[in-house]
């Protein structure tokens, strides 16, 4: 240990630390010892893992991934047998992508295979009304090695900030960590639904300035993890200028743009449509922004499958960002074909059209309806104050600890939220994870949970999680 890099020691990932390790180990435990537990089954919710839940997958996606790693189903000789099992968009559409691509088995492009770059530039254009480059497009395992790319990227040296929302989610402290850049905060206004204010990032960037940092860029992430907001346009307007003004390169995360509940209300639009509808050019912002197949209505986060979009990026600097794309060879394939059918799904009139809407419909409404009721539940709770989802997959209530409890949490040499989470853990066998491992203002404390459980198991959640509560606020009176 004493010869590792500092940088990795010190690095911290929240959702799949301490809570989920010990998670791992009472799962073990009921497998080789049933029912020495007081519940049968770890249920985890620290993480926005969608399929671990049980969460089906969209038949579509499956039959095309299907038809491209087994070929011989895409043999002519084979046609009239394969149409019994699969429909002929499905056909179709793999036989297009096998053209495209070849073997799934073989190295990619290191930006991610052309065709699919193409077809993600023609749905941000569909989407946002604004052309799209396929050259400004790299296809990434994921959203999350597209941040840490474009992070190693912009952190010169030590002295590089990046503003990061606190809360946040832990993979912009552990990568800003790893590249020894420094991590800017600001603060979310919980009060009103954990809202981005342009005067605080203004606020942050000056004085984190004024100490002698050299601050980069700013990091949105839209809708919020872990705090579900959805940003409204006159928010996302002003921090675009912060970003002009500050010279600031915005860094927009929005991989939940389909997790969005209640749009008349308060719609998701990009920040690429942001910037230019308010007559930006090129020249004016820089702007890199992400997006996924792990989120969604798609949840197939093991397949990891992404891209990130640069607006305003020097053709140079994209071209030391490709550099850094090709020392890892080429993004995984598979995940590849994945983000093609998530920008290019099955369209009305579509033989598969009408099973795909009936599934994406069902998770949809189901989600919503999750969000919403578990959100009352843990606004009934004692000392829990919970802000609705607007967005993503996730709650992030507040809580107020007893002193008694904040005095045992530190007796055990805890954070007061993750005393908390772990006791619901070893009681429950449920899994979050406690606000710290976010960051939070001081002298509060949050947890953050799913809203994946199956449906038809959530009342059992909500009572397990409620008598869990009761008696732990009790003990600690």
């Amino acid at each position: 240990m004493a010869s590792l890099n500092p940088f990795v020691k010190q690095a911290q990932y929240a959702v799949r630390g301490e809570l989920a390790i010990r998670a791992d180990q009472l799962r073990k435990q009921l497998e080789t010892k049933p029912g020495s537990l007081p519940f049968s089954q770890i249920t985890n919710c620290n993480i926005g893992n969608p399929q671990q839940l049980d969460q089906p997958p969209i038949t579509f996606l499956r039959q095309v991934a299907s038809l491209l790693e087994y070929p011989a189903l895409l043999d002519e000789r084979n046609r009239d047998a394969v149409q019994t099992l699969f429909p002929t968009d499905a056909m179709d559409r793999a036989r297009d992508l096998s053209a495209a691509i070849g073997s799934v088995g073989a190295y990619s492009h290191s930006q991610g295979i052309p065709k699919i770059r193409e077809d993600v530039a023609k749905f941000i254009e569909e989407r946002d009304g604004f052309p799209a480059d396929p050259d400004n497009i790299f296809l990434t395992a994921g959203a999350s090695p597209g941040v840490q790319m474009v992070l190693q990227s912009l952190i010169a040296n030590s002295n590089v900030g990046i503003m990061i929302p606190i809360p946040q989610y832990p993979l912009y402290t552990a990568t800003i960590g790893l590249c020894d850049g420094k991590a800017v905060p600001y603060y979310l206004d919980e009060a009103e639904g954990w809202t981005v204010h342009a005067a605080e990032v203004r606020r942050a960037v000056q004085e984190a300035r004024a100490a002698g940092t050299d601050v980069r860029a700013l990091c949105i992430i839209n809708p919020g993890n872990p705090t579900g907001n959805v940003l409204d346009r006159s928010s996302m307007e002003a921090l675009v200028r912060v970003c002009v003004e500050e010279k600031l390169v915005l860094l927009a995360d929005e991989v939940y743009q389909t997790n969005v509940y209640d749009w008349s209300r308060r719609p998701w639009v990009s920040f690429k449509k942001v910037v230019r509808e308010m007559g930006l050019t090129d020249n004016d912002v820089e702007l890199v922004s992400f997006h996924s197949i792990s989120k969604g209505m798609l949840g197939e986060c093991g397949r990891r499958g992404g891209y990130f979009e640069c607006v305003g990026i020097d053709a140079e600097v994209r071209d030391e960002i490709y550099k850094i794309a090709s020392v890892s060879l080429c993004p995984n394939v598979s995940g590849q074909v994945a983000v093609d059918v998530m920008v290019r799904p099955p369209k009305a009139g579509d033989a598969s059209f009408e099973l795909y809407n009936t599934e994406m419909t069902y998770l949809y409404e189901s989600l919503k309806r999750r969000a919403t009721k578990l959100a009352d539940a843990l606004n009934a709770l004692e000392g829990v104050s919970c802000q609705p989802a607007e967005g993503a997959m996730y709650l992030f209530p507040s809580i107020e600890l007893s002193p008694k409890a904040i005095a045992a949490a530190e007796a055990a040499g805890k954070a007061p939220d993750a005393f908390y989470v772990l006791a619901m853990l070893n009681a429950t066998g449920v899994c979050m994870v406690p606000g710290s491992g976010f960051l939070q203002k001081e002298g509060t404390w949050h947890f953050r949970s799913t809203f994946l459980p199956p449906e038809n198991q959530l009342d059992e959640f909500i009572a397990k999680v409620g008598t869990f509560h009761k008696e732990f606020m009790a003990k600690y009176h």
